[in-house]
């Protein structure tokens, strides 16, 4: 069932559902809002989520009761994603039975709901990934390590984030144990990635609709224990491999014919290659700089692409953007303290997401500069973020 919209009419009943209801979908929603749009959330979290707190459109329920998503999707105008903790096969049940228009389209999540998928679509369409393998069993592992080499990436196939669900092993003894806590004896999908030497992690955002697709520019992400630490904007490489990345990204989109807001993580070799890691069909952490630091967020694009209205233009507003993320230092109730000279730097933004409780290393906010100096720009905002408790 082909089920699509475009329009160029801002209606005040206008209702786009999301499924999902963390700080992704609270900044989605921010841009929704600037566009007189109500929100709907649908949720499989018992505690309260950032996004409820700003609409009383809520709805608890698993993300596999087809009957309970179809009620909600059938009130919605527009429905789309927040996470990809999704079966392609429920969203499809879900949109042909509710009638309501899913972006990205339950074919297009298909294409990419898990890992090996993922890397088979875009390999398919030429475009360079990471090798990789499904693996059962340690024999499994052992003969892709005989072809790549040791270490190597173990991945849980679907859910994993942040480090959880990725696990590097160095030998057999610590394959075998990576297979354990990744879930192989509960026939859990696990995929084996070659271990790649690389110079920096890039990231880029796409967003598309019936018409175009406008892509953001060549980010770095900078990692610290599998956890995007910040986002430097331009990457700073050479612009022809920023470009490359730009053009992947683009072509990813397309050859999974996306529509909404996708994001798509690449390895920038030692060789000066770039190979796609992930994709997400959704906002991305990567991609938060651009609320400040572009004429058109992502999150903004992301409600227009959905929506079927025009896509706005992706330009930096300065020559140097960062954003830093703002991990949970304590186990306890959520506040924030020391925040008084980030807020009072120049040009800087403080991104706080309305989560209710801290844990250490849960992402809480993020933070943003924009200035001239790309090294001078980094290196400031991440002493004022430094200085944040949460």
């Amino acid at each position: 069932m082909e089920i699509s919209v475009t329009s160029d009419i801002l209606r005040a009943d206008f209702t786009i559902g999301y499924l999902g209801a963390g700080q992704l979908a609270r900044m989605s929603a921010v841009q929704a809002f600037r566009y007189g749009m109500r929100i709907g959330v649908y949720t499989n979290r018992s505690s309260d989520e950032p996004v409820e707190f700003m609409t009383p459109f809520s709805i608890k329920g698993g993300f596999d009761d087809v009957d309970k998503l179809s009620a909600f999707a059938a009130k919605c105008d527009i429905v789309t994603l927040e996470n990809e903790f999704l079966d392609s096969v429920v969203l499809k049940k879900v949109r042909d039975q509710s009638e309501t228009p899913m972006y990205p389209s339950p074919e297009t999540f298909h294409q990419i709901e898990n890992k090996q998928i993922e890397k088979e679509t875009f390999e398919k369409a030429g475009i360079p990934v990471t090798p990789y393998q499904l693996v059962k069993d340690l024999d499994d592992i052992s003969e892709f390590a005989d072809q790549y080499g040791w270490p190597l990436m173990l991945k849980s196939s679907k859910g994993g984030y942040d480090g959880y669900g990725n696990v590097t092993v160095e030998n057999p003894d610590e394959a075998s144990q990576a297979m354990k806590e990744l879930g192989a004896h509960k026939g859990h999908d696990i995929v084996a990635e070659s271990f790649i030497e690389f110079q920096k992690e890039l990231a880029v955002q796409v967003a598309r609709n019936e018409h175009d697709t406008v892509v953001y520019t060549c980010c770095e992400t900078i990692q610290e224990d599998h956890i995007n630490k910040a986002v430097v904007t331009p990457a700073p490489i050479d612009p022809k491999l920023r470009n490359r990345a730009e053009e992947l990204a683009a072509a990813a989109t397309e050859a999974i014919d996306g529509r909404g807001l996708f994001a798509f993580e690449f390895f920038l070799t030692d060789d000066n290659d770039i190979l796609l890691n992930e994709s997400a069909p959704r906002p991305h952490n990567s991609g938060h700089y651009s609320i400040e630091g572009c004429i058109t967020s992502q999150f903004e694009n992301h409600v227009r692409a959905v929506s079927g209205l025009p896509l706005g233009s992706t330009k930096l507003r300065s020559p140097s953007v960062v954003m830093i993320n703002l991990l949970g230092d304590h186990q306890r109730d959520a506040r924030v303290d020391h925040a008084r000279d980030a807020m009072a730097a120049h040009d800087a933004h403080l991104h706080i997401y309305g989560k209710l409780d801290s844990k250490v290393g849960r992402k809480m906010g993020h933070y943003t500069m924009l200035g001239d100096d790309l090294d001078e720009t980094y290196k400031h905002a991440l002493e004022l973020a430094d200085a944040i408790e949460i």
